[in-house]
């Protein structure tokens, strides 16, 4: 068996839905139609929280972040899957897959790291209200904004530099339109082992890390609202929780259901793992904003007076 190193090897082969190439053009108006929504959605939350200073508040900053974070994810696939059902051009060049793979995982972790941020927002929020704006003040939002994007680049430096010294056999085919780290490293003939094991770690002291510390967090605010005397106050704090309950769904579920599928899912039908990495990139850019739009109370009522404003101008 031939190998190549990664000097050689000069570019990979995406995939799209295997046998049903004939279909392409038609599969390409549901993307469309997704980006479209994702675009659309997390952009209008953007431009709302920028125009309105009421909104100038913590939990909105950091739902910016995550808007931000989503059209991130957006812009690092949308290339590569339209290059693929608009022009059936599948061949994408060894270094630009390590970057595209390198950025989604960065926006993918930093998602993770701000709907920790959220969480812990909501704890302040209900837990210690009193002292909400002196610890979640505008420096402190700052610095937690910058450590959530610096834990993202930091950790994420050795896999393409590792993927990098490994060795290829001439079998280039990706399982999806992107590029995913598990992905890449099953084309090597090498021993990969350090770069698996680099991948588990990553997703532990990050996603691990994250999603217990938000659990945590939602395990106190339960606790002090079950406190609270008062069935309407209850009623109401929890009310408060609700989007960003949805937003840690859409996203980890989804996550967990790929992580699953990609290390135990080998009699699993090849369209399965293609559906699955679809749904774990689109769905959270796309829902995310429907569900802060349709449960934000301040939200709805911005974007509802903007439309009006236009629709009399």
């Amino acid at each position: 068996m031939r190998l190549f190193n990664n000097s050689d090897f000069q570019s990979l082969l995406l995939s799209g839905f295997s046998g049903l190439e004939i279909y392409n053009p038609q599969i390409s108006i549901l993307f469309c139609a997704l980006y479209l929504i994702a675009i659309m959605g997390n952009s209008t939350i953007l431009i709302v929280i920028c125009t309105e200073e009421s909104l100038h508040e913590p939990m909105y900053y950091f739902l910016s972040m995550l808007a931000i974070s989503d059209l991130g994810l957006c812009a690092t696939t949308l290339p590569t899957i339209f290059k693929i059902f608009w022009f059936n051009d599948r061949e994408i060049h060894f270094d630009a897959c390590l970057s595209q793979m390198y950025f989604i995982h960065i926006f993918s972790m930093l998602e993770s790291g701000i709907l920790l941020s959220m969480a812990f927002d909501r704890y302040v929020a209900i837990s210690n209200p009193l002292r909400y704006t002196s610890i979640l003040s505008s420096a402190n939002i700052v610095k937690i904004s910058l450590g959530c994007v610096l834990r993202a680049v930091i950790i994420l430096i050795p896999a393409p530099i590792l993927i990098k010294q490994l060795k290829f056999c001439e079998a280039h085919v990706l399982s999806h339109s992107y590029c995913l780290h598990p992905d890449i490293i099953k084309l090597s003939c090498s021993d990969h082992r350090i770069n698996s094991f680099l991948g588990l770690t990553v997703i532990i002291i990050t996603f691990g890390i994250d999603s217990m510390l938000i659990l945590i967090s939602y395990v106190k605010i339960l606790t002090t609202v079950l406190g609270i005397a008062s069935q309407k106050e209850r009623v109401k704090a929890l009310n408060t929780c609700i989007s960003h309950i949805c937003a840690v769904l859409l996203v980890y579920v989804p996550m967990l259901g790929v992580s699953i599928i990609h290390r135990f899912g080998k009699y699993v039908p090849p369209i399965i793992h293609v559906i699955m990495g679809y749904v774990y990139l689109l769905v959270p850019p796309v829902l995310n904003p429907l569900v802060y739009c349709i449960k934000t109370h301040e939200i709805r009522i911005r974007i509802l007076g903007l439309c009006q404003k236009n629709t009399k101008q």
